[in-house]
């Protein structure tokens, strides 16, 4: 018997769900677009197949799905719009900054994903999976990092990975390893209810590191930590990204944020208010870069000189120093007419539109 296909079928799904013709039960299927898969009905037990839709694949487009997509997002408690219409998607082998003001809706939309609450309307899926039909599967390929880490504190810090290896049915071998990759080797033996705040959030990376799942949701991952455990952390994330771990990351840090995503979202009042690269938000934005230029000796002609060129729009002297807001083409001629007011540059400095500026920008009232 032939199990004809659902009515709408999603564009690089691997998993689909479909009814039994005979009984009408619903049964999951997961394989590889074209491939025939050999079915028997759970309840009547009637013998079939059915044969994943083939998707055409795009130029510089996968055909896998993404790993996580969320389309028109809305979750209402009482008459107050938590999360509204959020549609944004996160790549595979990519690192996605989920970001937003207090209260703008990140937490939200973070348990949603993992459909820890359930959405009024919208659509998630991870790994082409349906978080609403399909959770328990869905939630299988994701290693998951709350804000607020909590572990036994009468435990040391292996025995609690060890114990949480045990509840997702992954080898305990790794443990060990995971704890040394987040520099807490030589506190293993130790129990947590003595750790600092910044040792609990190294521990919860290395939690959600457990069974190696192909998508991380860290929610805010370097809150709590000094300056080593930050590199620790970043450099622990990048190391993921290597292996082809799709990472979503909520945080309030962003320089880390800057330094670390292959894309940004940020979230303002329930709303996605932008979604892309930090320079092209930055270019949406015309922000432009900052040079500081320092010469020898400031003259009223070298300040004159830089205001009258057309692409400078601002220009601020503080002693021997030149802070000039322009277009990044606008630097050669920009040096070209200190010189040629008779300035000799000493020290010269470039800084990009940075993130905190985009941020403000997309969230202010």
């Amino acid at each position: 018997m032939y199990y004809p296909p659902p009515a709408q079928e999603h564009q690089h799904m691997v998993t689909q769900l479909v009814k039994c013709p005979k009984c009408k039960t619903k049964i999951s299927v997961t394989g590889n677009p074209g491939e025939k898969i050999y079915i028997t009905c759970p309840n009547c037990q009637e013998k079939g197949f059915y044969v994943l839709p083939r998707v055409q694949q795009e130029e510089g487009r996968s055909t896998e799905p993404a790993a996580i997509v969320v389309r028109g997002l809305t979750k209402c408690y009482n008459n107050f719009k938590a999360v509204d219409n959020l549609s944004f998607t996160v790549k595979k082998g990519e690192i996605f900054g989920f970001l937003g003001p207090n209260g703008a809706g990140k937490t939200t939309t973070i348990k949603a994903i993992l459909d820890l609450i359930h959405a009024n309307e919208g659509e998630i899926t991870i790994n082409g999976i349906d978080v609403r039909t399909h959770g328990k599967e869905a939630r299988q390929h994701v290693g998951y990092m709350p804000e607020q880490v909590a572990f036994y504190d009468n435990l040391t810090a292996l025995q609690n990975l060890r114990f949480y290896a045990e509840m997702k049915h992954v080898s305990k071998d790794e443990c060990s390893r995971l704890i040394e990759e987040v520099g807490l080797g030589d506190v293993g033996d130790k129990k947590v209810g003595a750790f600092s705040k910044g040792m609990v959030q190294r521990l919860g990376i290395a939690r959600a590191s457990l069974g190696n799942p192909p998508i991380m949701l860290l929610d805010e991952p370097s809150g709590g930590l000094d300056p080593r455990g930050v590199v620790l952390v970043r450099d622990k994330i990048l190391d993921l990204k290597k292996k082809g771990v799709s990472i979503f990351v909520s945080s309030h840090i962003l320089s880390e944020i800057q330094e670390i995503c292959d894309r940004v979202g940020i979230i303002n009042k329930g709303r996605l208010v932008a979604q892309d690269t930090v320079d092209a938000l930055g270019k949406k934005l015309n922000l432009k870069p900052q040079i500081t230029v320092t010469v020898q000796k400031m003259s009223p002609e070298i300040e004159k000189a830089v205001k009258k060129i057309p692409k400078v729009d601002h220009v601020t002297v503080v002693g021997n120093t030149l802070e000039i807001v322009c277009d990044a083409t606008t630097k050669a001629t920009v040096i070209l007419a200190i010189s040629s007011a008779g300035g000799t540059i000493v020290d010269l400095q470039m800084k990009e539109p940075s993130l905190e500026e985009v941020f403000m920008r997309y969230t202010e009232a």
